[in-house]
Protein backbone atom coordinates (compact mmCIF):
# COMPACT_ATOMS: atom_id res chain seq x y z
CA UNK A 1 0.00 0.00 0.00
CA UNK A 2 1.40 3.38 -1.09
CA UNK A 3 0.84 6.82 0.95
CA UNK A 4 1.85 9.74 -0.56
CA UNK A 5 3.67 12.01 1.20
CA UNK A 6 0.83 14.90 1.34
CA UNK A 7 -1.49 12.55 2.45
CA UNK A 8 0.48 11.37 5.38
CA UNK A 9 1.29 15.41 6.10
CA UNK A 10 -2.69 15.92 6.38
CA UNK A 11 -2.49 13.00 8.85
CA UNK A 12 -0.05 13.99 11.02
CA UNK A 13 -1.28 17.33 11.22
CA UNK A 14 -5.12 16.01 11.64
CA UNK A 15 -2.99 14.73 14.47
CA UNK A 16 -1.16 17.13 16.26
CA UNK A 17 -4.35 19.62 16.35
CA UNK A 18 -6.16 16.46 17.76
CA UNK A 19 -3.74 16.41 20.69
CA UNK A 20 -3.44 20.33 21.07
CA UNK A 21 -7.61 20.32 21.27
CA UNK A 22 -7.16 17.54 23.79
CA UNK A 23 -4.56 19.42 25.91
CA UNK A 24 -6.73 22.56 25.76
CA UNK A 25 -9.56 20.21 27.05
CA UNK A 26 -7.72 18.56 30.19
CA UNK A 27 -6.11 21.98 31.00
CA UNK A 28 -9.80 23.61 31.10
CA UNK A 29 -10.65 20.74 33.14
CA UNK A 30 -7.60 20.93 35.69
CA UNK A 31 -8.46 24.80 35.93
CA UNK A 32 -12.33 24.02 36.71
CA UNK A 33 -11.30 21.33 39.18
CA UNK A 34 -9.08 23.96 40.46
CA UNK A 35 -11.18 26.66 40.85
CA UNK A 36 -14.21 24.78 42.63
CA UNK A 37 -11.33 22.87 45.36
CA UNK A 38 -10.10 26.30 46.38
CA UNK A 39 -13.64 28.79 46.12
CA UNK A 40 -15.66 27.90 43.88
CA UNK A 41 -17.39 25.29 46.01
CA UNK A 42 -18.10 28.45 48.38
CA UNK A 43 -19.19 30.56 45.84
CA UNK A 44 -21.99 27.84 44.48
CA UNK A 45 -22.95 27.45 48.24
CA UNK A 46 -23.58 31.26 48.92
CA UNK A 47 -27.19 31.70 48.31
CA UNK A 48 -28.01 34.67 45.83
CA UNK A 49 -29.50 37.47 47.57
CA UNK A 50 -30.42 40.77 46.27
CA UNK A 51 -29.55 43.84 48.60
CA UNK A 52 -28.50 47.67 48.30
CA UNK A 53 -25.44 47.99 46.78
CA UNK A 54 -24.77 51.04 48.96
CA UNK A 55 -25.15 52.40 52.39
CA UNK A 56 -25.62 56.01 53.10
CA UNK A 57 -22.36 58.18 54.46
CA UNK A 58 -24.04 61.27 55.79
CA UNK A 59 -27.08 63.21 55.98
CA UNK A 60 -25.87 67.23 56.11
CA UNK A 61 -29.09 68.45 57.01
CA UNK A 62 -28.82 67.56 60.42
CA UNK A 63 -25.38 65.65 60.80
CA UNK A 64 -21.70 66.99 60.57
CA UNK A 65 -18.89 65.57 59.45
CA UNK A 66 -16.06 64.58 61.72
CA UNK A 67 -12.50 65.60 61.42
CA UNK A 68 -10.53 62.44 60.21
CA UNK A 69 -6.67 62.13 60.81
CA UNK A 70 -6.35 63.32 56.74
CA UNK A 71 -9.07 63.65 53.66
CA UNK A 72 -9.87 60.10 52.09
CA UNK A 73 -8.21 60.02 48.36
CA UNK A 74 -10.37 60.76 45.48
CA UNK A 75 -10.73 57.83 42.96
CA UNK A 76 -10.22 54.27 42.19
CA UNK A 77 -10.69 52.39 45.30
CA UNK A 78 -8.27 50.10 43.88
CA UNK A 79 -5.66 53.00 43.76
CA UNK A 80 -6.13 53.90 47.23
CA UNK A 81 -5.67 50.40 48.21
CA UNK A 82 -2.13 50.20 46.74
CA UNK A 83 -1.26 53.67 48.71
CA UNK A 84 -1.90 51.67 51.93
CA UNK A 85 1.19 50.11 54.44
CA UNK A 86 1.35 46.49 54.28
CA UNK A 87 1.96 45.28 57.88
CA UNK A 88 1.89 42.40 60.44
CA UNK A 89 -0.67 42.78 62.86
CA UNK A 90 0.45 44.16 65.96
CA UNK A 91 -0.51 42.92 69.57
CA UNK A 92 -4.28 42.57 70.45
CA UNK A 93 -3.69 42.34 73.97
CA UNK A 94 -3.73 45.72 75.40
CA UNK A 95 -6.81 46.53 73.26
CA UNK A 96 -9.06 48.16 75.33
CA UNK A 97 -12.47 49.84 73.81
CA UNK A 98 -12.31 52.77 76.27
CA UNK A 99 -9.23 53.61 73.93
CA UNK A 100 -11.56 55.20 71.51
CA UNK A 101 -13.39 57.34 73.86
CA UNK A 102 -17.09 57.30 75.31
CA UNK A 103 -18.96 54.92 73.26
CA UNK A 104 -21.56 56.50 70.99
CA UNK A 105 -20.14 60.34 71.61
CA UNK A 106 -21.98 62.84 69.85
CA UNK A 107 -18.94 63.22 68.74
CA UNK A 108 -20.17 66.13 65.78
CA UNK A 109 -22.25 68.26 68.71
CA UNK A 110 -25.73 68.11 67.01
CA UNK A 111 -27.22 67.81 69.98
CA UNK A 112 -27.92 63.58 69.12
CA UNK A 113 -25.35 60.75 70.13
CA UNK A 114 -23.92 59.06 67.01
CA UNK A 115 -25.78 55.58 67.79
CA UNK A 116 -29.03 57.63 67.14
CA UNK A 117 -27.99 59.24 64.47
CA UNK A 118 -26.99 56.35 62.20
CA UNK A 119 -30.32 55.08 63.31
CA UNK A 120 -32.07 57.73 61.90
CA UNK A 121 -29.72 58.32 58.90
CA UNK A 122 -30.12 54.50 57.49
CA UNK A 123 -33.63 53.74 58.22
CA UNK A 124 -37.13 54.55 56.26
CA UNK A 125 -40.24 55.75 58.26
CA UNK A 126 -38.47 56.00 61.79
CA UNK A 127 -40.03 57.38 64.66
CA UNK A 128 -38.90 58.83 67.84
CA UNK A 129 -39.59 58.03 71.43
CA UNK A 130 -42.05 60.82 72.58
CA UNK A 131 -40.46 64.10 73.72
CA UNK A 132 -37.41 63.00 71.87
CA UNK A 133 -35.94 64.13 68.74
CA UNK A 134 -32.79 62.28 68.57
CA UNK A 135 -33.93 58.90 69.98
CA UNK A 136 -35.25 56.38 67.80
CA UNK A 137 -37.78 54.18 68.50
CA UNK A 138 -38.64 52.25 65.42
CA UNK A 139 -38.30 52.21 61.10
CA UNK A 140 -37.37 49.75 58.97
CA UNK A 141 -34.75 49.13 56.15
CA UNK A 142 -33.77 47.21 53.46
CA UNK A 143 -30.67 45.55 55.59
CA UNK A 144 -27.19 45.66 53.23
CA UNK A 145 -25.25 43.07 54.34
CA UNK A 146 -27.77 40.05 54.13
CA UNK A 147 -30.00 41.97 51.83
CA UNK A 148 -33.04 41.24 53.63
CA UNK A 149 -35.88 43.52 54.91
CA UNK A 150 -35.66 44.38 58.69
CA UNK A 151 -37.35 46.20 61.31
CA UNK A 152 -36.09 47.67 64.57
CA UNK A 153 -38.01 48.19 67.38
CA UNK A 154 -36.28 49.71 70.45
CA UNK A 155 -36.73 47.28 73.59
CA UNK A 156 -34.74 45.42 75.74
CA UNK A 157 -34.41 42.48 73.78
CA UNK A 158 -35.23 43.71 70.22
CA UNK A 159 -32.58 46.43 69.93
CA UNK A 160 -29.98 44.29 69.65
CA UNK A 161 -31.80 42.54 66.37
CA UNK A 162 -30.01 46.14 64.64
CA UNK A 163 -26.85 46.84 65.45
CA UNK A 164 -24.89 50.04 64.26
CA UNK A 165 -21.30 47.91 62.90
CA UNK A 166 -17.63 49.93 62.42
CA UNK A 167 -16.85 48.83 59.02
CA UNK A 168 -13.31 48.95 60.14
CA UNK A 169 -13.76 47.14 63.45
CA UNK A 170 -12.36 49.35 66.09
CA UNK A 171 -10.36 45.97 67.46
CA UNK A 172 -9.03 45.63 63.71
CA UNK A 173 -7.48 49.44 63.72
CA UNK A 174 -5.74 49.37 66.77
CA UNK A 175 -3.80 46.30 65.36
CA UNK A 176 -3.19 48.05 62.15
CA UNK A 177 -2.03 51.41 63.39
CA UNK A 178 -4.35 53.06 65.79
CA UNK A 179 -2.75 52.80 68.42
CA UNK A 180 -0.03 55.44 67.25
CA UNK A 181 -3.52 58.01 67.07
CA UNK A 182 -4.73 60.47 69.25
CA UNK A 183 -7.01 59.64 71.51
CA UNK A 184 -9.02 62.53 69.99
CA UNK A 185 -8.32 60.74 66.77
CA UNK A 186 -9.87 57.01 67.72
CA UNK A 187 -12.91 58.51 69.13
CA UNK A 188 -13.29 60.63 65.77
CA UNK A 189 -12.17 57.20 63.94
CA UNK A 190 -15.49 55.65 66.22
CA UNK A 191 -17.98 57.68 65.79
CA UNK A 192 -17.34 58.47 61.85
CA UNK A 193 -20.26 58.58 59.40
CA UNK A 194 -17.87 56.82 57.30
CA UNK A 195 -17.21 53.71 59.49
CA UNK A 196 -20.85 53.40 60.49
CA UNK A 197 -23.80 50.82 59.06
CA UNK A 198 -27.03 50.23 61.07
CA UNK A 199 -26.38 46.49 60.59
CA UNK A 200 -28.35 42.84 60.88
CA UNK A 201 -27.44 41.89 64.63
CA UNK A 202 -26.48 38.67 63.84
CA UNK A 203 -24.06 39.31 60.95
CA UNK A 204 -22.77 41.96 62.45
CA UNK A 205 -21.71 39.46 65.63
CA UNK A 206 -20.71 36.96 62.75
CA UNK A 207 -17.67 39.49 61.46
CA UNK A 208 -16.93 40.33 64.87
CA UNK A 209 -13.54 41.83 64.44
CA UNK A 210 -12.68 40.62 61.29
CA UNK A 211 -11.31 42.21 58.30
CA UNK A 212 -11.81 41.33 54.01
CA UNK A 213 -9.91 38.49 54.99
CA UNK A 214 -12.28 36.40 57.30
CA UNK A 215 -15.63 37.80 56.77
CA UNK A 216 -17.61 39.44 53.83
CA UNK A 217 -21.47 40.45 53.51
CA UNK A 218 -23.59 37.85 52.25
CA UNK A 219 -25.15 40.38 50.10
CA UNK A 220 -22.82 40.31 47.32
CA UNK A 221 -24.34 43.60 45.39
CA UNK A 222 -22.76 44.91 48.40
CA UNK A 223 -19.66 44.15 48.86
CA UNK A 224 -18.14 46.74 46.55
CA UNK A 225 -19.03 49.63 48.61
CA UNK A 226 -18.42 47.52 51.61
CA UNK A 227 -14.49 47.05 50.98
CA UNK A 228 -14.34 50.60 49.36
CA UNK A 229 -15.31 51.92 52.69
CA UNK A 230 -12.98 49.84 54.38
CA UNK A 231 -10.26 51.41 52.00
CA UNK A 232 -11.29 54.83 52.75
CA UNK A 233 -11.55 54.76 56.26
CA UNK A 234 -8.34 52.76 56.37
CA UNK A 235 -6.77 55.60 54.31
CA UNK A 236 -8.58 58.34 56.40
CA UNK A 237 -6.91 57.46 59.73
CA UNK A 238 -3.36 56.33 58.16
CA UNK A 239 -3.84 52.34 58.67
CA UNK A 240 -2.29 49.49 57.66
CA UNK A 241 -3.49 46.23 56.25
CA UNK A 242 -2.14 42.57 55.95
CA UNK A 243 -1.10 40.81 52.78
CA UNK A 244 -4.66 39.06 53.30
CA UNK A 245 -6.55 41.09 53.51
CA UNK A 246 -5.19 43.48 50.86
CA UNK A 247 -5.67 39.68 48.47
CA UNK A 248 -9.25 39.50 49.68
CA UNK A 249 -10.07 43.45 49.20
CA UNK A 250 -8.14 42.89 45.30
CA UNK A 251 -10.33 40.09 44.61
CA UNK A 252 -13.52 41.74 45.51
CA UNK A 253 -12.32 45.19 43.34
CA UNK A 254 -11.28 42.60 40.66
CA UNK A 255 -15.10 42.62 39.60
CA UNK A 256 -15.46 46.42 40.21
CA UNK A 257 -12.53 47.92 39.11
CA UNK A 258 -14.58 51.52 38.52
CA UNK A 259 -15.64 51.30 42.21
CA UNK A 260 -14.67 54.55 44.03
CA UNK A 261 -13.71 55.45 47.03
CA UNK A 262 -16.43 56.61 49.61
CA UNK A 263 -15.95 60.38 50.44
CA UNK A 264 -17.81 62.33 52.74
CA UNK A 265 -20.21 65.01 50.69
Amino acid sequence: MTIHWSAYRRARRRSRQAWALLSVLILGIVCVIGWFFTVGQFSIAEPRVNGPSEAPVLDRDWMKPVAPVQPVPAGSAAGALEQLPVKGRAPKNDYDRSAFGQAWFDADHNGCDTRNDILRRDLTGELFTEGSDCKVSSGDFHEPYTGSLVSFRRGSESSMAVQIDHVVALADSWQKGAQQLTKQQRQNLANDPLNLIAADGPANQEKGAGDAATWLPGNKAFRCHYVARQISVKAAYRLWVTQPEKDALKRVLDACPWQQTIIVE
